[in-house]
């Protein structure tokens, strides 16, 4: 399987947008991260620091979220690069940096560290609520046919024996309790004990497993499923017994899936809509028009009041606007023009500004009054994007 750009957002699907979004405590479970327990009187307040987003190609560029200045370009290696992540603790962004390595980098210094050989085609990054372990999908470049997921160390930055999942593994997702991560490949859906980085029996029956999200008490996954051909569906999985539950029908070509902050609704991407799906019933209500062609990326506000979606375009026909969506009336608003062959959308943990790269750089939108600002200048090509806690 040779990596592009298409396949790369496909790759991603989980969450996706997940390596790139931060959010509160019940959005990150489906998207990987820990629930917060900031605010707790039993914690100390972490020291205050910026906010950075992580824009990923080559290099790396950190930019400042209150000022919107690009910092300096951080090296990690030749080559575009579809894999970035921050560690929940905020202390360490990982990027992938060539064709079987990752990069940690040090949100405290913006330093680059040794590259950590992981396997070939690194496109997605998941970490373990405590940021000690985070899980490296190896999907393939080139020639060479990915199978593994690469466990990493983060105290020592050392990784350990690749986890044999099946050809072609893509979206990943971590448990909310951290005891599971769920990864889709040739097998299924396959469950990686994170104690003993054991892969379970393959979750079998999901036709063409594309993407993958979690509720936030962890006790449902729902995975989509895109034949190519006909309508898509999403199937939900018990975690406690991982059997799939009855096919929940929603659009054509559906790729993505996020879920809401409260776990209520998860949101399937459509080529040309948004399903929004009840976790309580888990039934599929009336599907949301969007404008534009080719929906992909998306993102959701902290409070859970607001989506974005992402539309790429096909070919010779870009897309290049992101359209939000009211989540309490589920109606579209007007698209937002962020330039051509828009890749990634990112929202800050305050929720006041998404940012979207594109063929401007990275586009800024202010989510209180939907208008985009003007775009930060970054290299060519960037593909992903992940923002500190």
């Amino acid at each position: 399987m040779k990596l592009t750009t298409r396949a790369a957002r496909r790759i991603a699907a989980a969450a996706i947008t997940c390596t790139a979004i931060l959010l509160p405590a019940a959005a990150l479970a489906s998207v990987g991260h820990p629930a917060a327990t900031a605010g707790s009187p039993a914690f100390r307040a972490r020291p205050a620091r910026p906010v950075t987003a992580y824009v990923e190609g080559s290099p790396v560029i950190p930019i400042n979220t209150v000022t919107n200045k690009a910092g300096k370009p951080i090296n990690v290696g030749s080559g575009f690069n579809f894999a970035i992540a921050v560690t929940p603790n905020g202390k360490t962004v990982y990027a992938g940096s060539g064709s079987d390595t990752v990069t940690p980098i040090s949100t405290a210094t913006n330093k680059a560290g040794g590259p950590i050989t992981t396997g070939p085609g690194p496109v997605h990054i998941v970490f373990t609520p405590d940021s000690k372990t985070a899980y490296v999908v190896n999907n393939g470049i080139g020639e060479t046919i990915g199978k593994t997921v690469t466990p990493i160390n983060t105290v020592t930055n050392t990784a350990g024996k690749a986890i044999k999942v099946g050809h072609f593994p893509g979206p990943i997702i971590m448990a909310p309790d951290g005891k599971t991560v769920y990864v889709i490949s040739s097998r299924g859906i396959v469950p990686i004990n994170t104690a003993t980085n054991i892969p379970r029996k393959a979750i079998k029956g999901i036709k063409s497993p594309d993407a993958i999200a979690i509720t936030p008490n962890g006790k449902t996954a729902y995975v989509v499923s895109n034949p190519d051909t006909v309508r898509g569906k999403v199937y939900p999985i018990d975690t406690a017994t991982n059997k799939v539950g009855k096919a929940i029908k929603v659009g054509r070509f559906p790729s993505r899936i996020i879920m809401a902050p409260d776990g209520k609704t998860a949101y399937v991407v459509n080529t040309r809509s948004v399903s929004p799906i009840n976790t309580v019933t888990n039934t599929a209500d009336r599907r949301i028009r969007v404008g534009g062609t080719n929906l992909d990326a998306v993102a959701i506000t902290p409070n859970g009041k607001t989506v974005y979606v992402v539309s790429t375009g096909f070919g010779s026909a870009p897309g290049d606007t992101v359209t939000p969506i009211n989540t309490a009336t589920s109606t579209a608003g007007k698209a937002i023009k962020v330039g051509k062959m828009p890749e990634a959308i990112a929202i800050t943990p305050n929720g006041k500004t998404a940012y979207v790269t594109s063929n401007r750089g990275v586009v800024p939108i202010r989510t209180a009054t939907n208008t985009a600002l003007k775009a930060i200048k970054v290299s060519p090509g960037a593909l992903a994007i992940a923002i500190t806690p």
